[in-house]
Protein backbone atom coordinates (compact mmCIF):
# COMPACT_ATOMS: atom_id res chain seq x y z
CA UNK A 1 0.00 0.00 0.00
CA UNK A 2 1.12 3.54 -0.63
CA UNK A 3 4.63 3.99 -1.99
CA UNK A 4 6.77 0.89 -1.59
CA UNK A 5 9.61 2.82 0.07
CA UNK A 6 7.45 5.61 1.43
CA UNK A 7 7.72 4.59 5.08
CA UNK A 8 11.52 4.92 4.79
CA UNK A 9 11.48 8.22 2.90
CA UNK A 10 8.88 10.27 4.73
CA UNK A 11 8.22 11.14 8.35
CA UNK A 12 4.88 11.61 10.04
CA UNK A 13 3.19 14.89 9.24
CA UNK A 14 1.14 16.33 12.07
CA UNK A 15 -1.79 18.61 11.37
CA UNK A 16 -0.81 22.17 12.17
CA UNK A 17 -2.44 23.98 15.09
CA UNK A 18 -2.75 27.58 16.09
CA UNK A 19 -0.49 28.41 19.01
CA UNK A 20 -2.18 28.22 22.46
CA UNK A 21 -1.91 31.98 22.92
CA UNK A 22 -3.89 32.55 19.72
CA UNK A 23 -6.54 29.87 20.00
CA UNK A 24 -7.69 30.62 23.56
CA UNK A 25 -8.96 34.00 22.33
CA UNK A 26 -11.92 32.37 20.56
CA UNK A 27 -13.97 29.18 20.33
CA UNK A 28 -13.15 28.30 16.70
CA UNK A 29 -11.49 25.07 15.59
CA UNK A 30 -7.72 25.53 15.60
CA UNK A 31 -6.57 22.36 13.80
CA UNK A 32 -5.75 22.80 10.14
CA UNK A 33 -6.70 20.06 7.66
CA UNK A 34 -3.83 18.64 5.61
CA UNK A 35 -3.38 19.98 2.08
CA UNK A 36 -3.11 17.66 -0.93
CA UNK A 37 0.67 17.22 -0.96
CA UNK A 38 0.80 16.58 2.78
CA UNK A 39 -1.98 14.00 2.64
CA UNK A 40 -0.40 12.19 -0.31
CA UNK A 41 2.97 12.07 1.43
CA UNK A 42 1.36 10.74 4.60
CA UNK A 43 -0.57 8.13 2.60
CA UNK A 44 2.70 7.07 0.97
CA UNK A 45 3.97 5.94 4.38
CA UNK A 46 1.35 3.17 4.64
CA UNK A 47 3.14 -0.16 4.26
CA UNK A 48 2.00 -3.36 2.60
CA UNK A 49 2.04 -4.93 6.06
CA UNK A 50 0.04 -8.04 5.23
CA UNK A 51 -2.21 -7.89 8.29
CA UNK A 52 -3.71 -4.39 8.74
CA UNK A 53 -3.85 -4.17 12.52
CA UNK A 54 -5.14 -0.61 12.12
CA UNK A 55 -8.29 -2.05 10.57
CA UNK A 56 -8.74 -4.48 13.46
CA UNK A 57 -8.23 -1.76 16.07
CA UNK A 58 -10.90 0.44 14.50
CA UNK A 59 -14.37 -0.40 15.92
CA UNK A 60 -16.03 0.32 12.56
CA UNK A 61 -13.23 -1.48 10.68
CA UNK A 62 -12.38 1.39 8.38
CA UNK A 63 -10.62 0.26 5.19
CA UNK A 64 -7.58 2.28 6.18
CA UNK A 65 -4.85 0.81 3.92
CA UNK A 66 -7.18 1.08 0.94
CA UNK A 67 -7.90 4.77 1.27
CA UNK A 68 -4.34 5.58 2.32
CA UNK A 69 -3.18 4.10 -0.99
CA UNK A 70 -5.85 5.95 -2.98
CA UNK A 71 -4.91 9.28 -1.37
CA UNK A 72 -1.25 8.67 -2.22
CA UNK A 73 -2.30 8.11 -5.84
CA UNK A 74 -4.47 11.23 -5.84
CA UNK A 75 -7.70 9.26 -6.33
CA UNK A 76 -9.62 11.24 -3.73
CA UNK A 77 -13.13 10.40 -4.94
CA UNK A 78 -12.44 6.66 -4.72
CA UNK A 79 -10.85 7.20 -1.31
CA UNK A 80 -14.05 8.92 -0.17
CA UNK A 81 -16.12 5.98 -1.41
CA UNK A 82 -13.98 3.56 0.57
CA UNK A 83 -14.17 5.76 3.68
CA UNK A 84 -17.93 6.18 3.55
CA UNK A 85 -18.43 2.45 3.03
CA UNK A 86 -17.81 1.91 6.75
CA UNK A 87 -18.16 5.35 8.34
CA UNK A 88 -21.28 7.50 8.14
CA UNK A 89 -19.64 10.57 9.64
CA UNK A 90 -15.86 10.76 9.03
CA UNK A 91 -15.94 14.50 9.74
CA UNK A 92 -16.77 13.65 13.37
CA UNK A 93 -14.28 10.84 13.88
CA UNK A 94 -11.62 12.80 11.98
CA UNK A 95 -11.88 15.45 14.69
CA UNK A 96 -12.84 13.83 17.99
CA UNK A 97 -11.98 10.12 17.78
CA UNK A 98 -8.83 9.27 19.81
CA UNK A 99 -7.80 7.09 16.84
CA UNK A 100 -7.12 3.65 18.35
CA UNK A 101 -6.06 2.70 14.83
CA UNK A 102 -2.82 4.66 15.08
CA UNK A 103 -1.17 2.80 18.01
CA UNK A 104 -1.97 -0.41 16.08
CA UNK A 105 -0.14 0.78 12.94
CA UNK A 106 2.70 -1.62 12.09
CA UNK A 107 4.97 1.29 11.19
CA UNK A 108 4.48 2.64 14.71
CA UNK A 109 6.56 -0.20 16.15
CA UNK A 110 9.76 1.15 14.60
CA UNK A 111 8.81 4.75 13.85
CA UNK A 112 5.92 7.18 14.18
CA UNK A 113 2.63 5.67 12.96
CA UNK A 114 0.83 6.85 9.84
CA UNK A 115 -1.34 9.91 10.56
CA UNK A 116 -4.53 7.96 9.87
CA UNK A 117 -6.97 10.36 11.50
CA UNK A 118 -5.51 13.36 9.69
CA UNK A 119 -5.89 11.55 6.33
CA UNK A 120 -9.47 10.62 7.23
CA UNK A 121 -10.29 14.27 7.92
CA UNK A 122 -8.58 15.30 4.68
CA UNK A 123 -10.64 12.85 2.62
CA UNK A 124 -14.04 13.89 3.98
CA UNK A 125 -13.28 17.61 3.83
CA UNK A 126 -12.11 17.16 0.24
CA UNK A 127 -15.41 15.39 -0.41
CA UNK A 128 -17.48 18.27 0.97
CA UNK A 129 -15.33 20.81 -0.88
CA UNK A 130 -15.77 19.03 -4.21
CA UNK A 131 -19.49 18.38 -3.74
CA UNK A 132 -19.08 14.61 -3.60
CA UNK A 133 -21.00 14.21 -0.34
CA UNK A 134 -24.59 14.09 -1.53
CA UNK A 135 -27.90 12.64 -0.27
CA UNK A 136 -28.62 9.00 -1.07
CA UNK A 137 -32.38 8.59 -0.70
CA UNK A 138 -33.82 5.09 -0.99
CA UNK A 139 -35.17 4.15 -4.40
CA UNK A 140 -37.75 1.78 -2.90
CA UNK A 141 -39.72 2.40 0.31
CA UNK A 142 -40.53 -0.45 2.69
CA UNK A 143 -43.57 1.13 4.31
CA UNK A 144 -42.08 0.43 7.74
CA UNK A 145 -41.61 3.13 10.39
CA UNK A 146 -38.76 3.34 12.90
CA UNK A 147 -38.52 5.70 15.87
CA UNK A 148 -35.10 6.57 17.26
CA UNK A 149 -34.85 8.09 20.73
CA UNK A 150 -31.74 10.24 20.92
CA UNK A 151 -29.80 12.13 18.25
CA UNK A 152 -26.21 11.50 19.25
CA UNK A 153 -23.74 9.63 17.02
CA UNK A 154 -25.39 6.22 17.59
CA UNK A 155 -28.88 7.50 16.82
CA UNK A 156 -27.78 9.46 13.76
CA UNK A 157 -25.80 6.59 12.22
CA UNK A 158 -28.73 4.21 12.77
CA UNK A 159 -31.11 6.76 11.25
CA UNK A 160 -29.05 7.21 8.11
CA UNK A 161 -28.59 3.49 7.56
CA UNK A 162 -32.29 2.76 8.02
CA UNK A 163 -33.58 5.59 5.84
CA UNK A 164 -31.23 4.49 3.06
CA UNK A 165 -32.68 0.99 3.42
CA UNK A 166 -36.10 2.42 2.59
CA UNK A 167 -37.67 2.75 6.03
CA UNK A 168 -39.40 5.88 7.35
CA UNK A 169 -37.30 7.20 10.23
CA UNK A 170 -38.20 9.74 12.91
CA UNK A 171 -35.54 10.85 15.41
CA UNK A 172 -36.78 12.23 18.73
CA UNK A 173 -34.53 14.60 20.68
CA UNK A 174 -35.41 16.13 24.06
CA UNK A 175 -33.22 19.20 23.53
CA UNK A 176 -33.84 22.08 21.15
CA UNK A 177 -31.31 21.02 18.51
CA UNK A 178 -30.17 17.73 16.99
CA UNK A 179 -26.76 16.25 17.76
CA UNK A 180 -26.75 15.01 21.35
CA UNK A 181 -23.21 14.88 22.67
CA UNK A 182 -21.90 16.22 19.37
CA UNK A 183 -24.01 19.35 19.82
CA UNK A 184 -23.89 20.07 23.53
CA UNK A 185 -21.10 17.99 25.03
CA UNK A 186 -18.16 18.77 22.75
CA UNK A 187 -16.74 22.32 22.62
CA UNK A 188 -16.69 24.24 19.36
CA UNK A 189 -12.90 24.36 19.34
CA UNK A 190 -12.97 20.57 18.79
CA UNK A 191 -16.10 20.35 16.63
CA UNK A 192 -17.79 23.46 15.26
CA UNK A 193 -21.51 23.02 15.03
CA UNK A 194 -21.83 23.92 11.33
CA UNK A 195 -19.96 20.65 10.73
CA UNK A 196 -22.88 18.85 12.40
CA UNK A 197 -25.49 20.99 10.64
CA UNK A 198 -24.26 20.30 7.12
CA UNK A 199 -24.54 16.55 7.74
CA UNK A 200 -28.03 16.96 9.16
CA UNK A 201 -29.11 18.73 5.97
CA UNK A 202 -27.93 15.71 3.96
CA UNK A 203 -29.91 13.38 6.23
CA UNK A 204 -33.04 15.50 5.92
CA UNK A 205 -32.70 15.33 2.14
CA UNK A 206 -32.52 11.55 2.45
CA UNK A 207 -35.81 11.54 4.32
CA UNK A 208 -34.93 11.48 8.03
CA UNK A 209 -37.46 13.43 10.12
CA UNK A 210 -36.13 15.19 13.22
CA UNK A 211 -38.38 16.16 16.13
CA UNK A 212 -36.77 18.30 18.80
CA UNK A 213 -37.98 19.31 22.24
CA UNK A 214 -39.67 15.93 22.73
CA UNK A 215 -39.03 13.82 25.82
CA UNK A 216 -39.90 10.16 25.38
CA UNK A 217 -40.57 8.67 28.80
CA UNK A 218 -40.70 10.14 32.27
CA UNK A 219 -39.17 13.22 33.89
CA UNK A 220 -35.37 13.16 34.02
CA UNK A 221 -33.02 13.84 36.94
CA UNK A 222 -31.95 17.47 37.29
CA UNK A 223 -28.34 16.59 36.38
CA UNK A 224 -29.40 15.77 32.80
CA UNK A 225 -30.06 18.61 30.34
CA UNK A 226 -33.67 18.58 29.23
CA UNK A 227 -35.26 21.30 27.08
CA UNK A 228 -38.37 19.30 26.20
CA UNK A 229 -41.67 21.09 25.72
CA UNK A 230 -43.54 17.89 24.83
CA UNK A 231 -43.68 14.43 26.40
CA UNK A 232 -44.55 11.23 24.55
CA UNK A 233 -45.42 7.97 26.27
CA UNK A 234 -43.15 5.09 25.15
CA UNK A 235 -46.16 2.87 24.55
CA UNK A 236 -47.41 5.43 22.02
CA UNK A 237 -44.21 4.99 20.04
CA UNK A 238 -44.53 1.22 20.18
CA UNK A 239 -48.04 1.45 18.75
CA UNK A 240 -47.24 3.96 16.00
CA UNK A 241 -43.89 2.53 14.87
CA UNK A 242 -42.76 -0.89 13.73
CA UNK A 243 -39.53 -0.66 15.74
CA UNK A 244 -37.95 1.69 18.30
CA UNK A 245 -34.22 2.24 18.90
CA UNK A 246 -33.04 3.62 22.24
CA UNK A 247 -29.90 5.67 21.54
CA UNK A 248 -30.20 8.21 24.33
CA UNK A 249 -26.63 7.93 25.59
CA UNK A 250 -25.22 7.46 29.08
CA UNK A 251 -26.07 10.89 30.43
CA UNK A 252 -26.31 10.11 34.14
CA UNK A 253 -23.12 11.60 35.66
CA UNK A 254 -21.18 9.91 38.41
CA UNK A 255 -21.92 11.70 41.64
CA UNK A 256 -19.47 12.88 44.28
CA UNK A 257 -20.81 11.53 47.57
CA UNK A 258 -19.02 13.81 50.01
CA UNK A 259 -20.20 16.57 52.36
CA UNK A 260 -20.49 19.93 50.61
CA UNK A 261 -21.07 18.56 47.12
CA UNK A 262 -24.30 20.57 46.99
CA UNK A 263 -22.65 23.94 47.62
CA UNK A 264 -23.13 26.77 45.14
CA UNK A 265 -20.28 26.71 42.63
CA UNK A 266 -20.11 22.91 42.39
CA UNK A 267 -21.33 21.74 38.98
CA UNK A 268 -21.29 18.64 36.85
CA UNK A 269 -18.96 18.93 33.87
CA UNK A 270 -21.74 18.44 31.33
CA UNK A 271 -23.75 21.23 32.94
CA UNK A 272 -20.76 23.52 32.39
CA UNK A 273 -20.09 22.33 28.83
CA UNK A 274 -23.74 22.42 27.77
CA UNK A 275 -24.14 25.95 29.10
CA UNK A 276 -21.19 27.05 26.96
CA UNK A 277 -22.52 25.34 23.85
CA UNK A 278 -25.93 26.99 24.13
CA UNK A 279 -25.01 30.07 22.16
CA UNK A 280 -28.15 30.91 20.19
CA UNK A 281 -29.42 34.48 20.52
CA UNK A 282 -26.31 35.59 22.37
CA UNK A 283 -26.64 33.00 25.12
CA UNK A 284 -22.86 32.61 25.34
CA UNK A 285 -22.55 36.15 26.61
CA UNK A 286 -25.16 35.38 29.27
CA UNK A 287 -23.50 32.18 30.44
CA UNK A 288 -24.32 31.89 34.12
CA UNK A 289 -21.59 29.28 34.58
CA UNK A 290 -18.68 31.42 33.53
CA UNK A 291 -15.27 30.60 35.00
CA UNK A 292 -14.04 34.16 34.49
CA UNK A 293 -11.78 35.28 37.31
CA UNK A 294 -12.38 32.09 39.31
CA UNK A 295 -10.10 29.48 40.81
CA UNK A 296 -11.37 26.39 39.01
CA UNK A 297 -10.80 22.84 40.23
CA UNK A 298 -11.78 19.99 37.92
CA UNK A 299 -12.23 16.60 39.56
CA UNK A 300 -11.51 13.91 36.97
CA UNK A 301 -8.58 13.41 34.63
CA UNK A 302 -10.34 12.24 31.46
CA UNK A 303 -11.39 13.86 28.19
CA UNK A 304 -14.47 15.54 29.66
CA UNK A 305 -12.32 17.18 32.31
CA UNK A 306 -9.88 18.25 29.61
CA UNK A 307 -12.72 19.89 27.66
CA UNK A 308 -13.61 21.81 30.82
CA UNK A 309 -10.01 23.03 30.96
CA UNK A 310 -10.28 24.41 27.43
CA UNK A 311 -13.53 26.24 28.16
CA UNK A 312 -12.30 27.63 31.49
CA UNK A 313 -9.18 28.99 29.80
CA UNK A 314 -11.24 30.73 27.14
CA UNK A 315 -13.53 32.22 29.75
CA UNK A 316 -10.58 33.70 31.61
CA UNK A 317 -10.27 31.58 34.75
CA UNK A 318 -7.81 32.90 37.34
CA UNK A 319 -6.35 29.41 37.77
CA UNK A 320 -7.19 25.86 36.72
CA UNK A 321 -6.29 22.67 38.57
CA UNK A 322 -7.29 19.25 37.23
CA UNK A 323 -7.03 16.45 39.78
CA UNK A 324 -7.12 12.70 39.28
CA UNK A 325 -7.22 9.94 41.90
CA UNK A 326 -5.22 7.63 39.64
CA UNK A 327 -1.43 7.41 39.59
CA UNK A 328 0.29 9.43 36.87
CA UNK A 329 1.05 7.19 33.89
CA UNK A 330 4.63 6.79 32.61
CA UNK A 331 5.75 9.35 30.04
CA UNK A 332 7.58 6.75 27.94
CA UNK A 333 6.74 3.12 27.21
CA UNK A 334 8.24 0.18 25.37
CA UNK A 335 6.06 -0.08 22.25
CA UNK A 336 7.03 -3.70 21.73
CA UNK A 337 5.30 -4.61 25.01
CA UNK A 338 1.94 -3.02 24.20
CA UNK A 339 1.56 -2.94 20.40
CA UNK A 340 -1.01 -3.23 18.82
CA UNK A 341 -3.06 -2.24 21.86
CA UNK A 342 -3.75 1.22 23.22
CA UNK A 343 -0.73 2.38 25.24
CA UNK A 344 -1.32 3.46 28.83
CA UNK A 345 0.94 6.47 28.65
CA UNK A 346 0.91 10.00 30.05
CA UNK A 347 -0.39 12.48 27.48
CA UNK A 348 -1.12 16.19 27.33
CA UNK A 349 -4.30 17.21 25.54
CA UNK A 350 -4.54 20.37 23.47
CA UNK A 351 -6.61 21.98 26.25
CA UNK A 352 -4.07 21.05 28.92
CA UNK A 353 -1.35 22.45 26.66
CA UNK A 354 -3.17 25.79 26.80
CA UNK A 355 -2.55 26.02 30.50
CA UNK A 356 -3.51 24.21 33.70
CA UNK A 357 -1.99 22.44 36.65
CA UNK A 358 -2.47 18.69 37.01
CA UNK A 359 -2.12 16.57 40.12
CA UNK A 360 -2.55 12.86 40.75
CA UNK A 361 -3.42 10.40 43.52
CA UNK A 362 -5.93 12.85 44.99
CA UNK A 363 -9.20 11.86 46.63
CA UNK A 364 -11.78 14.47 47.64
CA UNK A 365 -12.89 14.08 51.25
CA UNK A 366 -15.26 17.04 51.54
CA UNK A 367 -16.03 20.46 50.10
CA UNK A 368 -16.26 23.47 52.37
CA UNK A 369 -17.64 26.96 51.96
CA UNK A 370 -19.29 29.94 53.58
CA UNK A 371 -22.81 31.29 53.11
CA UNK A 372 -23.58 28.35 50.85
CA UNK A 373 -20.75 29.02 48.38
CA UNK A 374 -17.75 26.79 47.76
CA UNK A 375 -14.40 28.02 49.09
CA UNK A 376 -12.14 24.99 49.27
CA UNK A 377 -11.76 21.26 48.79
CA UNK A 378 -10.37 19.04 51.53
CA UNK A 379 -8.48 16.18 49.92
CA UNK A 380 -5.84 13.57 50.60
CA UNK A 381 -3.38 11.39 48.72
CA UNK A 382 -4.40 7.83 47.92
CA UNK A 383 -2.71 4.61 46.85
CA UNK A 384 -4.26 1.85 44.79
CA UNK A 385 -4.23 -1.37 46.79
CA UNK A 386 -5.93 -4.46 45.42
CA UNK A 387 -8.10 -2.41 43.08
CA UNK A 388 -9.21 -0.05 45.89
CA UNK A 389 -8.12 3.48 46.71
CA UNK A 390 -6.65 3.67 50.21
CA UNK A 391 -6.01 7.00 51.96
CA UNK A 392 -2.39 7.81 52.67
CA UNK A 393 -2.12 8.57 56.42
CA UNK A 394 -1.35 12.19 57.30
CA UNK A 395 -1.69 13.41 53.70
CA UNK A 396 -4.80 15.58 54.07
CA UNK A 397 -4.60 19.09 52.56
CA UNK A 398 -6.87 21.83 51.20
CA UNK A 399 -7.32 23.33 47.74
CA UNK A 400 -8.85 26.79 47.36
CA UNK A 401 -11.65 26.94 44.80
CA UNK A 402 -14.41 29.24 43.56
CA UNK A 403 -15.75 26.71 41.03
CA UNK A 404 -15.60 22.92 41.22
CA UNK A 405 -16.43 20.86 38.12
CA UNK A 406 -17.25 17.17 38.54
CA UNK A 407 -15.88 15.26 35.52
CA UNK A 408 -15.71 11.74 36.92
CA UNK A 409 -17.42 9.96 34.04
CA UNK A 410 -20.94 8.68 33.52
CA UNK A 411 -22.97 6.05 35.35
CA UNK A 412 -25.14 5.00 32.41
CA UNK A 413 -28.42 6.00 30.75
CA UNK A 414 -31.24 7.61 32.72
CA UNK A 415 -33.07 4.70 34.33
CA UNK A 416 -36.31 6.70 34.24
CA UNK A 417 -36.40 6.40 30.45
CA UNK A 418 -35.49 2.71 30.41
CA UNK A 419 -38.04 1.91 33.11
CA UNK A 420 -40.72 3.77 31.14
CA UNK A 421 -40.08 1.40 28.22
CA UNK A 422 -40.07 -1.59 30.56
CA UNK A 423 -36.77 -2.96 29.23
CA UNK A 424 -34.49 -5.10 31.35
CA UNK A 425 -31.24 -3.55 32.51
CA UNK A 426 -27.89 -5.20 33.12
CA UNK A 427 -25.84 -4.89 36.31
CA UNK A 428 -24.34 -1.61 35.06
CA UNK A 429 -27.78 -0.10 34.44
CA UNK A 430 -27.59 -0.28 30.64
CA UNK A 431 -30.22 -1.81 28.37
CA UNK A 432 -29.73 -5.57 28.31
CA UNK A 433 -29.32 -6.36 24.62
CA UNK A 434 -26.72 -8.70 23.14
CA UNK A 435 -24.47 -7.59 20.28
CA UNK A 436 -24.44 -11.12 18.85
CA UNK A 437 -26.99 -13.85 18.14
CA UNK A 438 -30.44 -13.99 16.56
CA UNK A 439 -31.77 -11.06 18.60
CA UNK A 440 -28.84 -8.68 18.16
CA UNK A 441 -29.38 -5.30 19.84
CA UNK A 442 -32.95 -6.31 20.75
CA UNK A 443 -34.12 -5.59 24.29
CA UNK A 444 -36.48 -7.64 26.42
CA UNK A 445 -39.33 -5.73 24.74
CA UNK A 446 -39.73 -7.20 21.25
CA UNK A 447 -39.97 -4.02 19.19
CA UNK A 448 -37.41 -2.06 21.23
CA UNK A 449 -33.70 -2.10 20.35
CA UNK A 450 -30.74 -0.30 21.91
CA UNK A 451 -27.42 1.02 20.63
CA UNK A 452 -24.42 3.07 21.67
CA UNK A 453 -23.80 4.16 25.24
CA UNK A 454 -27.38 3.19 26.14
CA UNK A 455 -26.44 -0.45 25.51
CA UNK A 456 -22.71 -0.65 26.22
CA UNK A 457 -22.15 2.23 28.65
CA UNK A 458 -19.88 5.24 28.34
CA UNK A 459 -17.52 4.76 25.39
CA UNK A 460 -15.91 6.37 22.34
CA UNK A 461 -17.75 8.15 19.54
CA UNK A 462 -16.46 5.58 17.07
CA UNK A 463 -18.06 2.79 19.11
CA UNK A 464 -21.34 4.71 19.04
CA UNK A 465 -21.15 4.90 15.24
CA UNK A 466 -20.41 1.19 15.03
CA UNK A 467 -23.30 0.31 17.33
CA UNK A 468 -25.70 2.54 15.40
CA UNK A 469 -24.81 0.85 12.11
CA UNK A 470 -25.00 -2.66 13.55
CA UNK A 471 -28.27 -1.96 15.34
CA UNK A 472 -29.74 -0.56 12.11
CA UNK A 473 -28.82 -3.80 10.35
CA UNK A 474 -30.52 -5.80 13.11
CA UNK A 475 -33.66 -3.66 12.91
CA UNK A 476 -33.74 -3.94 9.12
CA UNK A 477 -33.58 -7.73 9.36
CA UNK A 478 -36.28 -7.71 12.09
CA UNK A 479 -38.61 -5.64 9.91
CA UNK A 480 -37.91 -7.72 6.81
CA UNK A 481 -38.62 -11.00 8.61
CA UNK A 482 -41.89 -9.65 10.04
CA UNK A 483 -42.94 -8.54 6.54
CA UNK A 484 -42.42 -12.03 5.08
Amino acid sequence: MGKVTGFMEFGRIEETHLAPGQRVKNYREFTMTLVDDQAREQGARCMDCGIPFCNNACPIHNLIPDWNDLVYRGKYKLALDKLQATNNFPEFTGRICPAPCEPACCLGVISEPVGIRSIERFIIEKGWEEGWVVPHPAKVKSGKKVAIVGSGPAGLSAAQQLVRAGHDVVVFEKNDKIGGLLRYGIPDFKLEKQIVDRRLEQMKAEGVVFRTGVLVGKALPSQIQNMATEVIDPQTLEKEFDAVILACGAEQPRTLDVPGADLQGVHYAMEFLCAQNRKDAGERGKNRLSAEGKRVVIIGGGDTGSDCVGIANRQGAASILQIDRNTKLPETIDKSLVWPYWPKQFTISSSQEEGCERDFRIQTKRIEGKRGKVEKIIACRVNSVGGRYVDEPGSEFSIEADMVLLAMGFAGPAKEVLDAFGVQRDMAGNVMAAAEGEKRFQSSVEKVFAAGDTRRGQSLVVWALHEGRECAAAVDRFLTERAN
